[in-house]
């Protein structure tokens, strides 16, 4: 065991013998998301550094501490890439806080989410001790799948320590072509084109343009852009619009009103409600900006099958996710107790008393 992790330790035991709160922080990007939290700021950014690469095992195991692009530009050398396209927020951004936030990018549709790529993770829980679950190879799973878990838990369950992650090569050919077609339309050919034998990778729809992304072998792209048409933009601007929306750069992103962000079948209608849309995820992720409450967005988006989280400007009381049904509230209680007994770790970040 590392002096840090011996030091994280010592000072977890004594927090919860105190019973005072820890609120585990890396590079701070993602600080906006969930709910506001009180307590010492735990900084996981000295505990840097690459564990193990081996890139013909397509695993790379790092410590949590690692900056994002750091790691994405090690793999990049060698041809490969993290595929669900995490969001960086921020050059500071880190693997553990891409984890612990559970976020994907545009590529989350076709490739999978964060869940699907961790193997492993090393994290201190709320008594102190080290625990290891997964490993370093594809099947490495027995019993309850926690190091997958972790994803999305936003440092509520423990501190993540060191985290293997499976890795792809990256597509030989990609390109991306733009269509004039309004949100029914866009919805419509997704659906269609999710069903046929195409190197989709990403989609995005806003203010009457569908963008699609293709990526495979140079063969299957041509083909592709040969069957569906439309007109292909140019490698610089392709590259500008995927990254834009990746990290919420772009303009829709830049607004005032709240930020919701909807989670419906791909099928499903266009959501009616009051502001601005934009489709991501062949029509799976849809995000919001609008001023109307809470009260108007959720029912609407639960009767589609799906459910709204209010990802950037809320006023800080409001829940932030969309709220659990009793069985799975006293499930997340049973977790949060059998990894953090005392309730330090972030308390209240996902849920107001868990």
């Amino acid at each position: 065991m590392s002096e840090q992790v011996q030091a994280w330790s010592e000072r977890i035991r004594e927090a919860s013998a105190q019973g005072r709160a820890l609120r585990i922080r890396g590079g701070g990007t993602k600080d906006f998301y969930g709910r506001p939290v009180a307590g010492e700021v735990l900084d996981t950014t000295a505990h840097a550094g690459v564990v193990s690469y081996e890139p013909s095992e397509l695993v790379v195991t790092v410590r949590a501490g690692t900056r994002l692009a750091d790691v994405e530009a090690l793999l990049a050398g060698s041809g490969q890439m993290l595929a669900f396209e995490p969001p960086h927020f921020g050059a500071g951004g880190t693997v553990g806080g891409c984890v612990a936030a559970g976020l994907a990018g545009p590529r989350r549709a076709t490739a999978g989410g964060v869940r699907d790529f961790v193997l492993g993770a090393k994290l201190i829980d709320g008594r102190g001790d080290v625990l290891k679950f997964g490993g370093e190879v594809m099947k490495n799973v027995a019993g309850y799948d926690v190091s997958r878990f972790l994803a999305g838990s936003l440092g509520t369950l423990g501190l993540i320590v060191e985290l293997s992650l499976k890795v792809l090569p990256r597509p030989v050919t990609e390109a991306t072509l733009r269509f004039a077609l309004d949100e029914a339309a866009a919805l419509h050919r997704l659906n269609q084109w999710a069903g046929q034998p195409l190197p989709l990778s990403a989609s995005v729809w806003q203010d009457g343009v569908l963008h699609l992304r293709l990526s495979g072998a140079g063969a299957a792209v041509d083909a592709a852009i040969a069957r569906l048409g439309g007109e292909r933009l140019d490698d610089a601007e392709a590259d500008v619009l995927w990254r834009g929306l990746r990290d919420h750069r772009a303009g829709f992103f830049e607004g005032a009103a709240p930020l919701w962000r909807l989670s419906v079948p791909s099928d499903a209608l266009a959501v009616a409600l009051p502001g601005a849309q934009l489709v991501e995820w062949g029509g799976a992720q849809r995000w919001l900006r609008s001023a109307a409450p809470a009260s108007e967005i959720r029912p609407r988006v639960a009767a589609l099958g799906g459910h709204a989280t209010l990802f950037r400007g809320g006023t800080g009381g409001e829940e932030v996710f969309h709220p659990l049904p009793a069985p799975l509230v006293a499930l997340q209680r049973k977790l949060k107790h059998a990894f953090d007994p005392a309730g330090i770790f972030g308390p209240g970040r996902l849920h107001a008393g868990l």
